[in-house]
């Protein structure tokens, strides 16, 4: 039933699209309104009925408690995906406290800071550079384009998660880590035990696992693993953009457990991490186009498709937000928080200054909030 409704409301469409584009035109698009944040409150739904199928929870007689599991506002629309048996406990009983509720503040601001301040200003710059025509254009335009809208979608969804951590504090809720510093991956496998973990756990225990995981043969893990990333993909639009964007992560984790990921563990650190950086930021921007043209155009300028390798508009984009790529790629690392981490245990008052630096955040954030006009919500397709 729950995946009856994900389907209705969101896959009919793109299913009578296709059926349209083959020919068979006897259904007319039904322009349905894509509830918001169903993706992630349908998986979350089906955890618990799961989980009690295999005995690993206890039935939840109040239907408050339950109603509170699967509408909880702190993330809700956009993760992390929580199930039923991480809060089962915490729904009856929850500890709350001053300092619960100021490490909340701390983790929400946190997250306010990565979106507005990190993830919008990235997204304006990857914006401004998809507008450009082809002439303007060059390979390196294209890149830093693309390495913008990596940093974006990072932020975003970290952001919202670390929003979701902080909301869940105040109120008494611990939910699990939904990022860990994905970028600083040395491969594909890396980068998904610490991208988006709630989902991939997910899939893991109610999809790969069930489906007999590596349990029954090489060739029954191939197809498993491919079922599993062709699922995800799907779960993250009706569109063949991300249905491509999951096959092919699921083609490169296949290789890496074949035979790439023993070759990888030889060579230097350096080549490991551009590798996995390399295939991470070219199929984000396979992911944000789902017209698969555009996506061809854009990924084909990347490689030197464009009129030029560099030209005056690569200068002025490096000149202009050459600062805001690198606090992205150093906040994108334990970089901060370990040097942080330091200076607090050498120098103890240090730590005093978590509480100004938090307003200082919020309000910078809110100032940014009110003051412009680009605001995306990347995850409304979820």
């Amino acid at each position: 039933m729950n995946l009856a409704l994900l389907g209705f409301f969101k896959y009919t469409d793109f299913l009578i699209e296709n059926l349209n584009a083959l020919g068979l035109k006897f259904l007319k698009p039904l322009k349905l309104g894509l509830p918001i944040g169903i993706s992630f409150y349908t998986f979350q739904a089906m955890s618990y009925p799961i989980d009690l199928y295999w005995n690993k929870t206890k039935v939840q007689k109040s239907p408050v408690n339950f109603g509170a599991y699967v509408t909880m506002f702190p993330q809700l629309i956009a993760g992390p995906i929580v199930r039923y048996v991480d809060v089962a406990r915490q729904l009856r009983k929850r500890t709350y406290s001053l300092d619960k509720f100021y490490a909340g503040i701390l983790r929400f601001t946190q997250g306010l800071c990565k979106k507005v301040l990190l993830a919008n200003s990235a997204g304006a710059v990857w914006t401004s550079i998809n507008s450009l025509s082809q002439s303007q254009s060059s390979v390196l335009t294209a890149w830093i384009g693309a390495a913008a809208y990596t940093f974006q979608i990072y932020f975003d969804f970290s952001g919202y998660s670390d929003m979701a951590i902080g909301l869940g504090k105040m109120l008494g809720f611990d939910f699990l880590e939904n990022f860990n510093y994905p970028y600083i991956s040395d491969s594909i496998t890396e980068f998904w035990r610490r991208w988006h973990m709630s989902l991939s756990y997910w899939f893991r225990d109610y999809v790969y696992i069930p489906l007999g995981g590596n349990r029954k043969g090489k060739g029954r893990q191939i197809l498993n693993i491919m079922i599993v990333w062709l699922l995800t993909g799907l779960w993250h639009g009706a569109s063949w953009n991300f249905v491509i964007w999951g096959i092919s992560y699921g083609v490169l984790l296949i290789i890496e457990k074949l035979f790439l990921l023993k070759q990888l563990e030889k060579a230097p650190k350096w080549v490991r991490h551009v590798y996995t950086m390399f295939f991470v930021t070219v199929l984000w921007v396979l992911f944000d186009r789902t017209d698969l043209s555009e996506a061809g155009r854009y990924i084909l300028n990347m490689f030197g498709g464009a009129e030029s390798f560099v030209n005056g508009t690569t200068l002025f984009y490096l000149r202009d937000n050459f600062i805001l790529l690198v606090c992205c790629a150093l906040c994108a690392t334990p970089l901060v928080k370990s040097t942080f981490n330091q200076l607090t245990e050498k120098y103890s008052k240090v730590e005093y200054a978590v509480p100004a630096l938090t307003l200082i955040g919020l309000l910078l954030s809110t100032a940014f909030i009110v003051d412009a006009s680009y605001n995306p919500f990347l995850y409304f397709r979820f």
